[in-house]
């Protein structure tokens, strides 16, 4: 394993526990593709919100957070350019960008995703909530799909339905500690239709925690409809790739089930998912995987009409 290799196993290592157990089911050659795709992704994510690996952050003000984007842009036109690059995230995307004939859309609209919190956006609507879902994790499900070698459009789109699932159970965990941040994911018409303000304060005053999370359970109902939707998907990749997909699935999901269980309660502290149901749950993952060989035999049913961004 060479040095970028390395880096790129050691940030998924650091960065993601859902994703990581999940990574080590997909063949050699494409987990360390997935490595470094994710190793970009990562360091992308951090630069803009002043993090190591998602973890604690430093203060920047917007100028910085706006060089930093621009900086993300230039090396990322760069790599997929084949100019050279120095950082070891750019080198590793440089690699699977240019072996995968990744389209430049796809990365440049990543990096949008993290303009809309360069920008502070707001998000009135589900719609537009989603929109933001899309840039930040729908169209990584669109990229770890190509490179496990899928084109076709409807399978594309079944694995963008998966990143926005991630997503939106990401934003359910984490409304207290964006609030913290100065951010609301969680669609301002629905809080203000519980009777909540669509501010940060709001969302962290516990005394409006019933009302918010009638907006967490629409949310997770939302992201439970994407999820039956990625879950028609996975027949259509090789089956190492439906191997650890489906594991991935299973994890994440399980997070906002545990959210909906709790109630309330969990919008006081951050949602995980204990190591022993994760080994289950990716076991569980291995027996999805080998019944959709057996559902390749039969047609996939028609996709939801659920908001897409393909």
């Amino acid at each position: 394993m060479d040095a970028v290799v390395a880096h790129s196993e050691a940030a998924m290592e650091k960065g993601s526990t859902s994703f990581r157990a999940a990574a080590r089911l997909f063949g050699h050659e494409l987990r360390e593709d997935v490595w470094q795709l994710y190793a970009w992704c990562r360091r992308c994510d951090d630069e803009i919100d002043g993090q190591d690996h998602g973890g604690a952050s430093i203060p920047l003000t917007d100028a910085a957070r706006r060089e930093r984007l621009e900086m993300l842009r230039r090396e990322t036109r760069a790599a997929l350019a084949g100019e050279p690059v120095t950082d070891p995230a750019f080198v590793a995307f440089q690699r699977v960008a240019l072996k995968h004939r990744m389209p430049e859309q796809w990365p440049l609209e990543l990096l949008d995703g993290f303009a809309m919190d360069v920008d502070g956006a707001t998000y009135e609507t589900t719609e537009e909530t989603l929109r933001y879902c899309w840039g930040v994790a729908g169209v990584v499900g669109v990229m770890m799909a190509l490179i496990m070698g899928v084109r076709d459009d409807a399978v594309l789109k079944r694995a963008q339905d998966l990143g926005l699932a991630f997503q939106l159970s990401n934003i359910c965990r984490d409304v207290r500690e964006d609030a913290e941040n100065g951010r609301v994911y969680l669609p301002a018409q629905a809080l203000r239709a519980a009777g909540v303000a669509a501010t940060p304060e709001a969302l962290r005053n516990p005394f409006n925690h019933d009302q918010v999370f009638t907006v967490v359970e629409e949310m997770l109902d939302l992201a439970e409809a994407y999820y039956r939707s990625a879950r028609v998907g996975i027949r259509d990749l090789p089956f190492r790739g439906a191997l650890a997909v489906a594991a991935a699935r299973d994890v994440y999901r399980e997070i906002g089930r545990r959210i909906r269980r709790k109630g309330p309660d969990a919008l006081a502290s951050r949602m995980s998912v204990p190591k022993p149901v994760m080994a289950a749950l990716v076991a569980r993952g291995a027996l999805v995987a080998v019944w959709s060989r057996v559902e390749r035999l039969f047609q996939a049913p028609p996709r939801r009409p659920l908001w897409s961004r393909l």
